[in-house]
């Protein structure tokens, strides 16, 4: 029995409409780790990975490895009847043929059900080959849609040349002729090895662990006396703090208390005069001095108050930019020039899965086909597509 709930129907929708262009039927392989999909475009030029790992959804059960065979067409009609925040879940017993989803609404009681009729699809699942990549550009999702778009309005094909100049998207349309040169920030660096199928990832996964199981074992020593210095330095801070709440204690054991932002030398000096030479006031005069010296205090604390707001703001305001500049930063890694040509339709298709992440990444290697990854923190959705040769 499959058992699986989203905590927003977005994520599936979003996947569905990026996929749904180039694949019309494909089978939803779901297992203990999670739902993957692999399927190819009807000319063979293009393939796309989806993977939806276990930990992503709010609860997932898969008592045994199984098949979905259903039509992306058909999906993506039922998925339209949930709304973005509805809380979706799928659910298949062992050998059925019908896919049950529910919505469940978060601010109401609505709870919608839909069954989809499911189809025996004969589709061998491709092993991905391990490649090592010449070039690897990093880049924000919305910029590389605009490109791709900008340059299918001029011609057929995008030339993405990267070198230590930067990754440059050209297109030679019949009627006009584009380029975009996108410069990396920083050094370009060595490319490192790209994302690869399900079993080199759990591979890298393992040596990770080893590596930092290891260096904890190393490390335990110094550890322990780092944390001896910690806990010295947190008793000389208690007794720092102590103390001064022994010097505040006696200070308000006194018969006068004054705060530091109110307090003002001259104009107390002042006052103290003008109360002994001005005795014979009348009781009015008196009222006035003290609505006076009420005023004056709150004023100032407002002052401190719009001056430290100010400050949060301005703080808040570079935090976001700091964080827009990390978005927007291309990173280019390159061990080799690569000079591939490939399709903008399909490039295009590939670009509708920038609503999912702020993020892109395209990996490069002459004659080797281009990977367009998009990592997201439910899974990742990847995208395979040949170069042209020649005329093709």
């Amino acid at each position: 029995m499959l058992e699986a709930k989203l905590a927003e129907a977005s994520v599936l929708k979003k996947l569905l409409d990026a996929i749904k262009e180039l694949v019309t039927d494909a089978n939803f392989e779901c297992s203990e780790e999670g739902i993957t999909l692999q399927a190819m475009d009807n000319s063979h030029v293009a393939l796309v990975a989806v993977k939806l790992v276990q930990n992503g959804f709010k609860k997932y059960r898969c008592d045994r490895p199984m098949p979905l065979g259903v039509n992306v067409g058909s999906l993506t009609k039922v998925l339209k009847c949930a709304k973005d925040d509805d809380v979706c879940t799928l659910r298949a017993a062992d050998e059925a043929d019908v896919l049950n989803l529910v919505y469940e609404a978060k601010n109401s009681d609505r709870i919608s059900s839909y069954d989809l009729k499911l189809m025996d699809i004969d589709a061998e699942t491709l092993g991905i080959p391990k490649t090592s990549y010449e070039a690897r550009i990093v880049l924000s999702s919305a910029e590389f849609t605009r490109i791709v778009r900008d340059l299918s309005l001029l011609g057929d094909s995008v030339r993405i040349e990267v070198s230590k100049e930067g990754v440059r998207f050209a297109s030679d349309g019949e009627a006009a002729n584009g380029n975009v040169l996108l410069k990396g920030q920083g050094p370009i660096g060595k490319v490192e090895r790209g994302p690869q199928g399900d079993d080199s990832d759990e591979e890298d996964g393992d040596a990770v662990k080893k590596e930092k199981k290891d260096d904890g074992e190393e490390g335990d020593e110094e550890e322990e006396e780092v944390d001896k210095e910690e806990e010295g330095e947190k008793e000389k801070d208690k007794k720092k703090k102590d103390k001064a709440k022994v010097k505040k204690e006696k200070v308000n054991d006194g018969d006068v208390e004054m705060d530091e932002e109110e307090y003002q030398p001259d104009e107390d000096g002042e006052e103290e005069k003008d109360e002994d030479e001005d005795e014979d006031e009348d009781e009015d005069g008196e009222s006035k001095k003290r609505k006076k010296k009420s005023n004056s205090s709150p004023r100032s604390a407002k002052k401190a108050k719009t001056a430290s707001s100010s400050k949060s703001k301005k703080g808040k305001s570079k935090a976001n930019d700091g964080e827009e500049d990390e978005d927007e930063a291309v990173i280019i890694q390159m061990n080799s020039h690569v000079s591939l040509t490939f399709s903008l339709k399909y490039l295009v298709n590939f670009s509708k899965s920038s609503n999912l992440v702020k993020r892109v990444e395209l990996y490069m290697s002459n004659d080797v086909p281009l990977l367009v990854s998009y990592d997201f923190g439910q899974g990742y959705i990847r995208y395979y597509l040949a170069p042209k040769i020649g005329d093709d």
